[in-house]
């Protein structure tokens, strides 16, 4: 059948509680024999992340104040789980030890792990299986890549048989100091094991019974996402799908192993499968999903698309003043290039200065208060009437387009308009589409 690799994510061992449910689900499959976990998340809205803790504890200590307020709230939450869990392990001299670590002045980096850490042990414990830490198996090159040796490592420490638990968002460099990934890396590390098991499917185990079309926050009730590709998913997690860290599809992508977003607390539920190709018979457009505050630079320039060099020297213009740009659609005589409003934060009369300065354009303009809205689906440019249905649905509902960007990946349509008719717009985009 092949091996099952599971990621467990913060909310899904906040308790003592959760972690019974993932004992459940990794019993109910003998294929589900490699288990990687997060730090415990919060339990409720008031709650605090573990993770956040342990960073408070490393800043406190770092300027040689107390730890001791943050640091208990870090050491109940375990002692409770390890209670509900009936655990055999000395949590309190786990737990001192990571405490006398802190105080000594441990990297960050080794502070923030320890939340998986101690989350693996635990889980280890409770499911009789065998732990692997995280330090020995994933290894970090110099420029913070992760270095191939993992998969041989991986390999030779996971067996044909048998349950094994890893703590997910780190490793070790080659002098084995402690690494992490980003926030959210836990979910590349399941990936990583994944690719060297060569699993069969990797589950992502969350909150959520995977991926909406759009966002629940201001679209009713939208449907559930069942199958999307590698590439579909890269470009929703660029406008702020953040179920799952978009990097984390690198490691399983050349060996095209499905990624399954699951939900602990409806383990029945099929979730969304992530996958290198899909059937768009039963609708090509996957998600709409947009952001707010945005700004455009405008200029314009006659005889523009004969100046050899003038889009170089606009972006070394926006490069010198630490600005990246979003998207940047043009014309013949005109340029416009689309940024974040707090990239533009104390910078927008020098900027306007140098751009009509030294491109000697004859009009600089910078408007805020717009918003993006992206239609993705693979095969999009090649489906007639489209943009049609995308654009009359705008227009029906008395919207205004300021921008249109279509992605030369051909899978998304990317529309600007003002801030205040972007709910407006997110829905009737939506409602054609879904």
């Amino acid at each position: 059948m092949g091996s099952v690799v599971c990621k467990f994510g913060g909310s899904s061992v906040a308790d003592a509680d959760q972690i019974k449910k993932i004992g459940s689900i990794i019993r109910s499959d003998t294929n589900r024999r490699f288990i990687v976990v997060s730090a415990p998340g919060k339990r409720h809205k008031d709650d605090q992340k573990i993770t956040d803790l342990l960073y408070l504890c490393h800043e406190l200590a770092a300027q040689g104040l107390d730890i001791s307020e943050p640091f208990h709230i870090v050491r109940e939450r375990y002692l409770e789980i390890a209670c509900g869990l009936k655990n055999s392990l000395d949590m309190q001299a786990l737990l001192k030890k990571v405490e006398q670590r802190i105080i000594s002045g441990a990297s960050m980096d080794y502070v923030a792990s320890r939340g998986e850490h101690l989350c693996a042990l635990l889980l280890a414990d409770y499911l009789g299986a065998a732990f692997i830490d995280a330090a020995e198996v994933i290894k970090f090159l110099n420029n913070s890549r992760v270095d191939d040796i993992t998969y041989t490592l991986l390999k030779e420490r996971l067996g044909e048989e048998g349950l094994y638990v890893i703590p997910g968002f780190y490793g070790s460099t080659e002098k084995n100091e402690i690494r992490t990934f980003s926030r959210g890396g836990s979910d590349i590390t399941g990936a990583i094991v994944a690719k060297a098991v060569s699993a069969k499917v990797y589950e992502n185990w969350t909150d959520v019974s995977g991926f909406l079309m759009s966002d629940p926050r201001i679209v009713s009730n939208p449907k559930p996402m069942r199958e999307v590709t590698y590439r579909e998913i890269r470009e929703l997690a660029y406008m702020g799908a953040n179920v799952f860290h978009e990097e984390a599809i690198f490691p399983v992508h050349g060996l095209n192993i499905p990624i399954n977003i699951r939900n602990t607390n409806s383990p029945d539920d099929p979730g969304t499968m992530i996958v290198d190709k899909r059937d768009t018979g039963g609708g090509i457009v996957v998600g709409i999903v947009g952001k707010t505050n945005f700004s455009l630079i405008f200029i314009e320039k006659l005889l523009m698309n004969r100046e050899l060099g003038f889009g170089r020297r606009l972006f070394e213009i926006l490069e010198s003043h630490g600005i990246s740009f979003e998207h940047a659609p043009s014309g013949i005589d005109t340029m416009s290039v689309i940024v974040r409003d707090d990239q533009l934060k104390g910078k927008k009369r020098v900027l306007i200065e140098d751009l009509k300065k030294i491109l000697n354009a004859d009009r600089v303009e910078i408007e805020n208060g717009f918003a993006l809205i992206t239609t993705v689906g693979e095969g999009m440019a090649y489906r007639p009437g489209i943009a049609a249905r995308l654009f009359t649905a705008l227009a029906e509902v008395n919207v205004n387009i300021r921008i249109i960007d279509q992605g030369s990946s051909e899978i998304n349509i990317i529309v600007g308009v003002e801030a205040k008719d972007y709910e407006r717009a997110l829905n009737a985009i939506y409602q054609a589409f879904c």
